[in-house]
């Protein structure tokens, strides 16, 4: 089975040898939980305090202290409108930066809840409201974490293609700010989709990868994880030695954590391999331990399959009246699990058709946008070369007239110099003449002096 938790969705490789791949969600952020007294503790403070930025944090311990999903709700909507209206109103950028980023978790866990119960297109609406704020804030964990989260949805989905886009995002960003458990987290999910997709050198690698981080870090749950997983390729790829020592190295730290829901499927899977090497009374003692611990915890799957390796045990130990009453227990909690996957695929997939309704929609819509966004660039480009053509005939134009213009006024010009030089010349021979000619003073005073005489 898988642990979930509301800050943050990772999905996680766990497959044991009798079911299928399973992804889970493990919270990067979450921390160990308080005892009772300390959640009551938390309610008493948040009658006391008054300022917004005490009650937001109160509330945000609360939420991620709470694990009954009827209660925690309650208090991540309240956050939620307190966070919404003080960064509406704050004009302190510190400030206004907090309440921002509480509103980021609260539409975070608004998303978680609605994946869980298999709200497709809620779940990736509120995941991108809280990635937008978390880029706008340029809060790289919280983005980071938003990509897993929608890889996670994605995954679920069985859209590898998108789940993987995403979760590579994430670990680029990881190893950006150089977060170590970030990047192992991420390794993982990248790995459990090349195991999704028969990869498995790709995946192993990837969990190997992660282990050695983790091991650094000394993360003892990702240890546990990273080892199981590996187990799991070594399965699959027939080398049932190596599977062994890694499921029983995983058995170990779950055992060291008091993890017993991953103790009961590291005892099954071990059963299995064992079961394979014909060492069936080791087999059995593991397969009888795995169902006690599934029936403590009354966990319908664990004890399923705890189930069905009895069956087959008791079958090899000639135990027909033993395989009988544990195979009966198997369809029991076959039988109980699939009414309740019947019903909860049921709402999955008529969300998913609504979802994907909604998306074949939304493609449509951005399709005739793209087209009509075209047509209008096409337009402009027409405008513009028209404009860009028009002014060039003005300045080919305009040119044509200086230069003609230019020729007119130095045709003028030789012109005026003509016509000066020849009135100079006219005056020239008028000046001549003068001068050689008497005047006619001269010709009067003359004719007057003969008179006389």
């Amino acid at each position: 089975m898988f642990a979930q938790t509301k800050n943050m969705c990772i999905f996680k490789l766990l497959k044991n040898s009798l079911t299928y791949l399973l992804f889970f969600a493990l919270s990067i952020w979450s921390f160990v939980l308080p005892a009772q007294n300390t959640i009551d503790s938390l309610k008493l403070a948040l009658t006391k305090v008054k300022h917004d930025t005490l009650r937001c944090n109160i509330l945000h311990d609360l939420i991620e202290a709470e694990g009954d999903e009827a209660i925690w709700p309650k208090y991540n909507q309240l956050l939620k409108e307190l966070s919404e209206t003080n960064a509406a109103k704050e004009k302190d950028p510190l400030i206004k930066l907090f309440y921002l980023k509480h509103l980021a978790n609260t539409l975070n866990n608004i998303a978680f809840l609605a994946q869980q119960h298999g709200d497709i297109p809620k779940a990736l609406e509120y995941f991108d409201k809280s990635l937008k704020i978390r880029e706008q804030t340029n809060e790289k964990t919280g983005i980071a974490q938003s990509f897993n989260n929608i890889g996670y949805v994605y995954a679920e989905q069985g859209n590898n293609a998108k789940a993987l886009e995403y979760s590579q995002k994430a670990l680029k960003l990881y190893e950006l700010i150089k977060d170590q458990k970030g990047i192992s987290s991420a390794l993982i999910n990248i790995g459990a989709l090349y195991y999704e997709q028969n990869n498995f050198s790709k995946a192993l690698e990837c969990f190997q990868k992660s282990l050695t981080l983790n091991e650094k870090i000394n993360d003892k749950a990702g240890i546990a994880i990273s080892l199981n997983n590996i187990a799991n390729i070594y399965s699959q790829q027939k080398d049932d030695e190596k599977a062994l020592e890694y499921h029983q190295k995983s058995l170990k730290m779950h055992e060291e954590m008091l993890d017993m829901e991953r103790v009961a499927t590291s005892l099954n899977n071990i059963a299995s391999l064992l079961l394979k090497k014909q060492k069936v009374n080791e087999a059995f003692n593991y397969a009888n331990r795995s169902l006690e611990i599934a029936r403590k915890l009354g966990h319908p799957e664990k004890i399923r399959n705890a189930a069905i390796m009895l069956s087959s045990i008791y079958k090899k130990q000639n135990n027909y009246f033993a395989a009988f009453e544990t195979y009966k227990l198997y369809i029991k909690m076959r039988d109980s699990i699939n009414n309740e996957q019947t019903r909860k695929a049921s709402i999955k997939n008529q969300l998913k058709y609504e979802f994907e309704k909604k998306e074949a929609i939304l493609k449509e819509q951005q399709e005739k946008e793209r087209i009509i966004a075209e047509e209008k660039n096409r337009f402009q480009q027409i405008i513009i070369a028209s404009v860009f053509f028009g002014l060039l005939l003005v300045i080919v134009f305009a040119i044509f007239i200086f230069r003609s213009l230019k020729t007119t006024k130095e045709q003028k010009l030789i012109i005026e110099e003509k016509q000066k030089e020849i009135l100079d010349s006219i005056k020239y021979a008028k000046r001549i003449q003068s001068a050689l000619l008497p005047g006619e003073k001269y010709i009067q005073k003359n004719l007057d002096r003969l008179n006389k005489k």
